[in-house]
């Protein structure tokens, strides 16, 4: 088999490289805040408050935003900046996903980066929430199941 440069096979072909799905793209930033979990990020200042316009120009340094962007993996599949409206629209979260994962309000001023990190798992479905998910229905059946037996005796 014979081994080529990328730009060598663009000269004689159309190669284009596949673009992340939105889950691979979250799964990546959650990988990028825990490969140094203790370090302290920057959340955004009440984000909630400001105009949409205002808000899709937000950013703040050393954010979980910023981790992101220094990825160039994300910003070569298309992350634009570490403003919030470039992060909300490539990584396709609703208002209330930013708000809840990245807003002051909610964590303060700064938390670890795998606090972050939870966050968004929690708030999109990242690696690991649906046995999370799955964990927690099992744990309300073990407690409602005693119950719902004794009422039908």
């Amino acid at each position: 088999m014979e081994h080529k440069h990328l730009d060598q096979l663009r000269s004689v072909a159309d190669v284009q490289p596949r673009s992340l799905t939105r889950q691979e793209r979250i799964e990546r930033w959650i990988e990028l805040l825990e490969r140094n979990p203790s370090r302290r990020l920057n959340s955004l200042g009440e984000i909630e408050y400001k105009p949409p316009a205002e808000r899709a120009l937000i950013r703040q340094d050393d954010s979980p935003l910023t981790v992101a962007y220094e990825d160039p993996v994300l910003r070569a599949d298309g992350l634009a900046s570490d403003r919030l409206g470039d992060v909300m629209n490539y990584f396709e979260l609703s208002d209330g996903q930013a708000h809840y994962a990245l807003c002051s309000c909610l964590s303060g001023r700064s938390m670890e980066a795998a606090s972050f990190a939870q966050r968004l798992r929690n708030t999109t479905g990242g690696a690991g929430w649906r046995s999370a998910a799955g964990a927690w229905a099992l744990a309300g059946l073990a407690v409602t199941l005693p119950g719902v037996a004794y009422l039908l005796q």
